[in-house]
């Protein structure tokens, strides 16, 4: 049985993170995307600890999706090294699976 997973990004904003999540949920690469705004981050960027206002969006796929969802979001993202975290599931409700594998099927190839 394929199993969900999560793919955990951060955002400058939230208008490109929900510009970058619409198109990732058109092209049927994952049935959801949540979208937090308000995370402060703090870390190392070329030898400096650096702060920012960073919105996450959490994206709700099928694993053998991981990897288009990856390159989409490289592809759409304008930072130059982008978190991209994909987390497996330790269990999902079976409805809230079921659920995912129907909206992430017929999914479009990614450009």
């Amino acid at each position: 049985m394929e199993r969900a997973v999560l793919v955990y990004t951060t955002w400058p904003s939230v208008v490109e993170a929900e510009r970058a999540g619409r198109q990732i949920v058109e092209k049927r690469l994952a049935a959801c995307v949540n979208i937090l705004p308000g995370m402060v981050s703090h870390y190392w960027w070329q030898g400096q600890i650096e702060r920012a206002e960073e919105v996450v969006m959490v994206i709700k796929t099928r694993a053998s999706l991981a990897e288009q969802v990856r390159d989409a979001v490289k592809g759409l993202h304008s930072y130059e090294v982008p978190s991209i975290m994909v987390l497996p599931v330790e269990s999902v409700d079976a409805n809230y699976y079921a659920w995912i594998l129907k909206e992430t099927e017929g999914h479009e190839p990614v450009a």
